[in-house]
């Protein structure tokens, strides 16, 4: 009778964030998150360092730090202890929301000074997150799908315009920027991304991403863009000595700079634990989203031991998740630690940047895209019909644009807003929030049909996807009971119930 009715087998089984992979599988999953992200990682260390007088030793330095401490930050996202961590399949690394700031900080201090000044301001920065966390988790009910929607969706919008600037070259300054070649060589990865995920099946239909950025990397051999003189440059160890640019400085300027990028860190990092629980069908609650703040502030405040900066959720590798459907949190744990090898063995990390920018932007297209595509699936839980939510999505993607499509729009502001509104991602937020607020709380009753319930997506709301719509439409909501999903062969099965 147990097994007919399916109770004790449902009660003995692993959820799949908790499911652990065959070791090979674990490695290339995990590695496929890694190459997913590593161009975000090394990023803002790259514009950061020569923006602090740094020269080329100690920029591949700072670089190498990145990586580390975005490991160290993503292992406590994945595994935790005591209340620290979401333990979901959660990505951290370096923030670009700090870049603009942390350059502005550079350039107000002398060359000797000017890391030491960004370090100290992220460590206050981060040891205020972490206090706050508790209370910014609190706010998780004014998260319904009408917000998180809208916010997943801007942040696939928001990373596409990084994906194009891949596809380019990835440096607008450069004679080939936007050349034939690098944009033919991120067309064609993008095919072959495609072509993979079609024809595959199992296993290495999940792994397609990276699939494709090997192909992709060895077909730019014969047309040059594959550089491999970081090879023999690297070397074989090389551990980030804490403190090397200096004890950190403590200024007024810098500290509050920096924490209103802590804050905008954990605006985002909360609209992306949301995203990933509907992806993996472990909704996040208010304890894990206080885990998974305290995971991101607690690296932040470590991170400058070790010269790294604030980290935050990576919402690349949310798309990843989606697209591949293994949301076990060990893969995502096992990609920290090849992070944190990378940190330590220059050499190997060299090899992750082998793969040019032009192949990872046809690939991050997929991958970027693939995080709207989860927004719009969760916005078809949020009742839409009724005008009120309507609106709310209208208003906030709207302006969550304005920093894409106009980047130039609030330049005459004042530079310390800029952190906020150069964000799509934190302003749509903030104007989905707070829309959600006017028009579903404020001088509402419970009982109010157009109330805050209107957000929140019920059953009747949520019931309107269609059964086949698709792997990333089963991915992106939660299984609802009496209806049929398509398994990984194509096969009708059985959804769970709730």
């Amino acid at each position: 009778m147990a097994a007919q009715t399916g109770q004790k087998p449902e009660g003995d089984r692993k959820h799949p964030v908790d499911e652990t992979l065959p070791p090979l599988k674990m490695f290339t999953s995990g590695l496929q998150h890694v190459a997913a992200m590593y161009a975000g990682v090394v990023a803002p260390p790259m514009i950061v360092g020569p923006a602090c007088g740094l020269g080329a030793t100690d920029t591949a330095f700072l670089m190498g730090a990145s990586l580390f401490t975005a490991g160290i930050a993503t292992l406590l996202q994945t595994l935790g202890f005591w209340k620290v961590g979401a333990k979901l399949p959660f990505v951290n690394g370096v923030s670009f929301a700090g870049v603009t700031p942390m350059v502005a900080i550079g350039k107000s201090q002398s060359p000797g000074h000017a890391l030491p000044v960004i370090f100290g301001a992220v460590m206050v920065a981060g040891v205020l997150g972490f206090l706050l966390a508790p209370y910014f988790s609190r706010l998780v009910r004014f998260f319904p799908p009408v917000v998180t929607g809208t916010v997943i969706t801007l942040i696939g919008v928001s990373l596409l315009p990084v994906a194009f600037n891949w596809s380019q070259g990835g440096n607008p300054q450069a004679p080939d920027f936007g050349s034939l070649t690098n944009i033919g060589m991120a067309a064609l990865t993008f095919v072959i991304v495609l072509a993979l995920r079609r024809v595959l099946r199992g296993f290495l239909q999940q792994i397609a991403i990276l699939l494709g950025l090997i192909a992709g990397t060895l077909l730019a051999i014969p047309v040059g863009i594959t550089h491999f003189s970081a090879l023999g440059e690297a070397s074989l160890f090389g551990f980030p000595t804490p403190f090397h640019f200096g004890a950190p400085q403590f200024h007024v300027a810098a500290i509050v700079s920096m924490c209103i990028v802590m804050l905008v860190c954990m605006t985002e990092s909360t609209a992306d634990m949301l995203a990933l629980g509907r992806i993996v069908g472990r909704p996040a609650d208010a304890r894990t989203i206080e885990g998974g703040l305290r995971a991101d502030t607690l690296g932040t405040a470590v991170s400058p031991l070790f010269n790294g900066f604030a980290n935050s959720a990576f919402a690349q590798n949310i798309g990843l998740v989606a697209m591949t459907r293994v949301r076990s949190r060990y893969v995502v744990a096992s990609g920290g630690l090849i992070l944190v090898v990378l940190g330590l063995c220059p050499a190997a990390a060299s090899v992750i940047s082998l793969v040019p920018l032009p192949v990872l932007g046809g690939a991050g297209i997929v991958l970027f895209g693939s995080v709207a595509a989860s927004g719009i699936q969760t916005l078809a839980t949020a009742a839409m019909e009724k005008g009120d939510n309507a609106l709310i999505v209208a208003a906030a993607v709207g302006v969550g644009l304005i920093p894409i499509a106009a980047p130039d729009f609030y330049h005459h502001l004042p530079k310390d807003l800029l952190v906020v509104l150069d964000s799509g991602i934190s302003t749509g937020c903030l104007v989905a929030i707070v829309l959600n607020l006017a028009f579903h709380h404020v001088g509402r009753k419970d009982s109010d049909s157009n109330g805050a319930g209107a957000g929140d997506g019920d059953s009747e709301g949520a019931s309107v996807m269609a059964p086949d719509s698709g792997a990333l439409a089963e991915a992106a909501l939660p299984q609802q009971p009496h209806r049929t999903t398509e398994d990984a062969t194509g096969e009708a099965a059985p959804a769970p119930a709730h």
